[in-house]
């Protein structure tokens, strides 16, 4: 997986971008923006997720790429040329929806044609272009197949060879694997991920799910009420997220309030209402005597032997230990908050823990980040 460095918040370098979005904004009643001032920059070959809850502007960006909805302002350019203008069959795009939009009444072999057809290529070379595009997606033999006559992973291949057989620059993929079922849907995130580095083409993938986006991604676009909130690689996202609303989207957070009483480069300190302080990483825009926020990842907080020793540790009330087969939730009361949940692989508990009981967390203050609140 390719991530790219020396970047700074959704920009690469200019001779390195291959998809530009210059301060585009999307209104559809003059009033309301569903996009607001999008500077993001994609890079050569890259495989980018656009994630967020519904409305946040994912999939507009999307559409405005595909060539299906109009900037209200700004620019996008594609390869160094301006296409905000070029409508959507002269951008030389693949497209993938989540209902597969494949033709029931032709055969899988018609289907994937049909894009070759549109361009008026001769015959062999249709032959040819629709073997490689099914060999691609692992379909060869279901030729004269009706889509109705096969399962919904093998449809999703069918949409994933169609938008492939024309050799386009750029493929976009728009919820694609938001009808299967949890087994194959996994499945299937790697089967794209294999598929995207052997090809090396561009991917721009829109979801909803956290895990998809951190599996199969070499960057991750959080977007939130019309705004890209931060676009890192996935375990930058994870372990340094820029502010609260991606910390709270992306994976599961313990979020502990309070006021920043020191900061010192990368660290600080903060104070909570009963007095205790944790010690943390800086996210941006820290200021002493600031309200912060400090997050900590479940599987980052230890109990027991295992939490002795490092910078914050505190004593918890235990109120609840959940059964989850290869880990266990232990459900705490910490620092006058309560509902605070840890994750601790199945057996590696010193002794077996009873609801009711007290007992030592302890976390690195590396493993956490304050960031402002509001």
């Amino acid at each position: 997986m390719r991530h790219l460095s020396g970047c700074r918040e959704g920009r690469t370098d200019v001779q390195d971008r291959f998809i530009a979005f210059e301060s585009v904004r999307k209104s559809y009643d003059g009033i309301n923006y569903v996009v607001r001032g999008l500077d993001l920059d994609i890079a050569e070959g890259e495989f980018l997720t656009l994630l967020g809850p519904s409305g946040s502007g994912k999939t507009t960006t999307l559409m405005m790429l595909a060539g299906f909805e109009t900037p209200t302002s700004g620019s996008i350019l594609l390869g160094g040329q301006h296409i905000e203008k070029v409508p959507a069959y002269d951008r030389n795009i693949g497209m993938v929806f989540q209902n597969y939009a494949l033709f029931p009444h032709m055969t899988v072999g018609e289907n994937v044609a049909f894009p070759l057809k549109m361009r008026r290529m001769n015959r062999s070379e249709v032959t040819q272009r629709v073997r490689k595009a099914l060999d691609m997606v692992r379909m060869s033999g279901f030729e004269g197949r009706k889509p109705a006559q096969l399962s919904g992973g093998q449809q999703q291949r069918i949409a994933l060879a169609r938008a492939l057989v024309f050799e386009p620059r750029l493929i976009l993929m728009d919820e694609p694997l938001g009808a299967l079922d949890k087994q194959l849907r996994e499945h299937m995130q790697l089967e794209i991920k294999h598929l995207h580095d052997r090809l090396g083409i561009n991917i721009v993938y829109v979801t909803h799910d956290q895990s998809e986006a951190l599996t199969m991604s070499d960057r991750v676009g959080v977007f939130s009420d019309g705004i890209l909130q931060q676009v890192a690689p996935p375990d930058r996202l994870y372990e340094m997220p820029d502010n609260l609303f991606v910390a709270g989207f992306v994976g599961e957070n313990n979020t502990f309030s309070g006021e920043i009483v020191a900061l010192d480069g990368e660290s600080c300190v903060l104070r909570c209402a009963d007095g205790a302080t944790i010690r943390a990483g800086c996210g941006k825009g820290l200021v002493m005597g600031g309200k912060a926020a400090v997050v900590v990842r479940p599987e980052r907080m230890l109990p027991g032997s295992a939490g002795s020793g490092l910078e914050n540790q505190f004593g918890a009330r235990l109120d609840e230990v959940i059964y989850h087969g290869d880990h266990l939730r232990l459900r705490i009361s910490l620092l006058g908050s309560e509902g605070i949940q840890i994750k601790v692989p199945a057996g590696s508990l010193d002794a077996p823990l009873t609801a009711g009981s007290n007992v030592s967390i302890g976390w690195r203050a590396d493993h956490c980040r304050a960031l402002p609140q509001a």
